[in-house]
């Protein structure tokens, strides 16, 4: 599990923060980096303590081995009080709370989207099932040859329901969308270029992740506002009207454009150096 009181650990994931850039990599090579309960429960707290903590200005999400993730480790379905799992008789009250399980599930991969700060992510060999939803939530993604995407819900019996639809529908064509949830097929990194899911496909895992990290350090150089700012705005442009987006961009800068921040972003351009610019504040969730 992942103690935010101590030092930092996890059974899923390693996490490092050097140079404003928080790098989480998935650990499990060995099972293929299956989503299991504590994946569940590590990544939004891992998540929540860079943003709320202001510990870095952007994140960096990789994996190890052959796959990226091959999605929800099935333990989760059957153990214990996994998923699948309920004692209580009455149908309509376990639904209530079966719903409830899902929301939590969901916020696992939200907590990304809703980040002050951006998150891209280096996809190799297979992103499948829950995986897919993990990685529609990420600002950016890259791919290497290898990759490949696939819904695998539909292949089991069930709907996608961690966050695949919403998303992925606001991302690619959604006769793609149907194609893939309704057959289970695979989405190769070269069409998954060709039709926006992936910005860009490399050779190998090592060119993809070379690539990564050099736009997060190019992206960690900028004023952390101005990037925050970005965010905020692209993920409200998403969801509502262009009217509505341009209002609130104007509320937006009538409280925080900071002449302070471009005349440094000016004057570090023209000296050809880092920017000094003011960290995003830690955010105040307790009195």
């Amino acid at each position: 599990m992942y103690d935010t009181e101590s030092t930092p650990t996890s059974n899923c994931f390693d996490v490092t923060i050097a140079d404003h850039i928080a790098h989480i990599q998935l650990k499990r090579p060995e099972a293929f980096n299956t989503m299991t309960r504590d994946f569940w429960n590590d990544l939004p707290k891992i998540v929540k303590d860079i943003n709320d903590n202001s510990r870095a200005r952007v994140i960096v999400i990789t994996s190890t081995g052959k796959h990226f993730s091959a999605g929800m480790d099935l333990s989760v379905f059957s153990s214990g009080d996994g998923v699948t799992q309920g004692s209580v008789s009455d149908r309509e009250t376990r639904g209530e709370s079966f719903r409830l399980h899902v929301h939590h599930l969901q916020n696992t991969f939200t907590c990304l989207d809703e980040a002050r700060i951006p998150v891209l992510v280096a996809v190799q060999g297979g992103c499948i099932g829950g995986a897919v939803d993990f990685i529609s939530a990420c600002d950016i993604r890259w791919a290497s040859a290898d990759a490949f995407f696939c819904i695998q819900e539909i292949n089991i019996g069930m709907t996608a329901d961690v966050g695949t639809f919403p998303r992925l529908c606001k991302l690619i064509p959604e006769g793609w969308v149907r194609e893939l949830a309704y057959t289970g097929r695979r989405l190769t990194a070269a069409k998954a270029k060709e039709i926006g899911l992936v910005n860009e496909v490399f050779d190998t895992h090592e060119a993809l992740v070379a690539h990564v990290m050099d736009t997060a350090r190019e992206i960690a150089s900028k004023a952390p506002l101005a990037v925050t700012g970005s965010k905020v705005m692209i993920n409200y442009a998403r969801d509502h009207s262009i009217r509505d987006g341009l209002d609130y961009i104007a509320t937006w800068q009538a409280g925080m454009f900071s002449p302070a921040h471009m005349a440094e972003a000016f004057r570090a351009n023209a000296a050809k150096e880092p920017g000094n610019f003011p960290e995003l504040l830690p955010l105040r969730n307790r009195m």
